[in-house]
């Protein structure tokens, strides 16, 4: 089986490895030469794993249409800001009923776009039925450490999740199906701007307590807007829900923490985004959660005040203030 990934970051690279160790021959794409270098003479991706041995059946190439041309399966791992314009470039060299697999996690800032309407706006129509959508608590490099995972397939096709999760399940990774795409999509989105709230916590010297405090008041902000958008809400409750949550909001290896920890400590946004060398997709998350939740109706005082404080450079301590003054209210409301 040949399998081309788009997106040669991390967690392009650990699906990738996944797929290697199964017996796959699998070609990751990237724009840089040095890095397609490292991974097929090395067998390491310097840039993001420079600790790491990939698979030797994992190789990498710069042209991105042999990446997907002729393949059995596609899975596609940019950044979310990047989709479309990637999706464009590459939709008349698709091969036809393969299954493609989309592991990017946002809402696009312009359009509030979730990945799956990308998709579906980009890509001919012969090609929606093909479509699913990976996403759980899965650090990057623990999956390359072959440490057990769990992630969800969604997919509107139940013929084509089954097809995923036979592809993807090994022996330390484990995938769960669901019809719920949307649901997926939301929880693996706006997970990111509550771990930025999570990490600012942690900078400012807060407890445990308030960690856990703004986990539980935030799964309930994502799945106000999952059901207003038809989610169903027990996706929330699985792996693209409640166990994604946990891990970026709790792990020191999550990007979106990490920055919310260097504001609480008192750095610049911009000066942290400058010294990182991967995407932290809740940035710009948060400016699309922001703005869909003021287009739906749908209240979300966290991602409100994550909103103040990244694009309207409101002090950190002042965002905590206000989130504990808010009016008293109803659990659950």
């Amino acid at each position: 089986m040949k399998i081309g990934i788009i997106g040669a970051g991390s967690f392009g690279t650990a699906l990738g490895s996944i797929l290697a160790d199964k017996g796959y021959d699998v070609t990751l794409w990237t724009r840089s030469e040095d890095q397609a270098r490292s991974i097929n003479e090395k067998h390491m991706n310097t840039k993001h794993m420079p600790d790491l041995v990939l698979p030797e059946k994992l190789k990498a190439d710069t042209n991105l249409i042999h990446v997907v041309k002729d393949k059995d399966m596609i899975v596609s791992a940019p950044p979310s800001h990047a989709l479309s314009g990637i999706l464009k470039e590459i939709k008349d060299h698709i091969p036809s009923k393969v299954p493609i697999v989309s592991a990017s996690k946002g809402i696009e800032n312009e359009s509030l776009r979730l990945v799956s309407e990308i998709f579906e706006s980009e890509l001919p129509g012969q090609f929606h039925s093909q479509l699913s959508y990976l996403s759980g608590p899965s650090f990057a490099k623990e999956m390359v450490r072959r440490v057990p995972t769990i992630v969800s397939i969604a997919s509107k096709n139940e013929a084509t999740a089954k097809r995923v999760q036979e592809i993807f399940s090994f022996t330390y990774f484990r995938t769960y199906w669901t019809p719920d795409v949307v649901g997926v999509e939301v929880g693996g989105a706006l997970k990111n701007v509550i771990a930025i709230a999570a990490g600012v916590a942690d900078g400012l010297g807060f407890g445990q307590n308030t960690r856990a405090a703004l986990i539980t008041r935030g799964l309930n902000e994502i799945t106000r807007m999952g059901i207003k958008m038809g989610a169903d809400p027990m996706t929330f409750l699985g792996p693209s829900g409640m166990g994604d949550l946990v891990l970026t909001c709790c792990g020191e290896g999550s990007r979106n923490r990490t920055v919310g920890f260097r504001l609480g400590k008192g750095e610049k946004l911009k000066d942290i985004l400058a010294s990182m060398n991967e995407v932290a997709e809740g940035v710009k998350t948060t400016l699309s959660a922001k703005n869909l939740s003021d287009k739906l109706g749908v209240e979300m005082a966290i991602t409100q005040e994550v909103y103040r404080m990244l694009y309207e450079d409101k002090d950190p301590k002042e965002v905590v203030k206000a989130l504990m003054s808010r009016d008293l209210k109803r659990e659950g409301v």
